[in-house]
């Protein structure tokens, strides 16, 4: 019996382990949010910091956003038009390439790009500076380590990803319609008919919620990693690492969420 309980006490502290660890994960998550919501509207406000990051969120991920929403629209009307020709009805590619696009695809396509450059970007820049104590060294200049490094890339992040998710709608449709009018021989005019018509606001609406969301959890999880990161030069790879894949995860966990959410609440 004795070696059965010994082995059922290692389960036990295991899974008890990684518990404590989540929920103190989550509070350190909420802890940062706290504090960089409290920075946020106290003075002063480093508008040339938030410019500086909007620049390498927003501006610098418009050709890589362009490319992978562009050829998800014409792969996805491709696709759809494989099946769409067995009853005729090509012309409904057009509707089904663009609610696809503003409800899911761009808001989550464009969240995972940003995960993967940016917020890889921002973990390594934080985790660097932390396991060369140049944190502590703002620290002991009086300086708000969360006011001087989250809050700028928190708000940068609030802004560029729905714009950059608006932009990728845009180019998702584009792809969509180079396929039905150059491929599948559907008129101009139908083609935009058939795109705008079923399109209501409620259906970009919906996507840009998504993306805010979207950026405030990449931006937590990334400045949170890069603020805790130990163990030198690995350990930065270890966050970096652990940053992307959580924020992926998190990505697709509040994705399903809040699609349920507008499909059981918003007529």
């Amino acid at each position: 019996m004795r070696p059965f309980r010994t082995f059922a006490e290692k389960i036990f502290s295991g899974v008890r382990g990684r518990v404590i660890g989540f929920f103190a994960y989550i509070g350190g998550l909420v802890t940062l949010f706290a504090q960089t919501v409290f920075w946020l509207f106290s003075p002063p406000l480093r508008k040339w910091q938030i410019l500086e990051q909007m620049n390498k969120i927003g501006v610098a991920s418009f050709p890589i956003v362009f490319l992978i929403t562009l050829f998800t629209g014409i792969v996805l009307a491709l696709q759809s038009a494989y099946q769409m020709q067995k009853v005729s009805a090509e012309m409904y590619i057009a509707s089904l390439v663009a609610l696809s696009i503003t409800r899911e695809l761009g808001p989550v396509l464009v969240a995972l790009i940003i995960a993967g450059r940016c917020g890889a970007a921002i973990t390594a820049e934080l985790g660097t500076m932390k396991v060369t104590e140049q944190i502590e060294a703002l620290e002991t200049l009086s300086v708000n380590p969360v006011q001087y490094l989250v809050v700028p890339r928190f708000l940068a992040m609030l802004i560029m990803v729905p714009l950059l998710t608006i932009y990728g709608d845009f180019c998702g449709i584009v792809g969509g319609y180079l396929i039905g009018v150059g491929k599948l021989h559907i008129t101009h005019g139908m083609y935009i008919k058939m795109t705008f018509d079923p399109l209501v606001i409620k259906d970009v609406m919906t996507g840009l919620i998504k993306s805010f969301f979207f950026a405030l959890i990449i931006c937590l999880i990334a400045s949170y990693e890069g603020m805790n990161s130990q163990g030198g030069a690995e350990g930065v790879g270890r966050a970096t690492t652990a940053s992307v894949v959580k924020s992926f995860m998190l990505v697709i966990i509040a994705d399903c969420f809040f699609t349920a959410l507008f499909y059981f609440t918003v007529e």
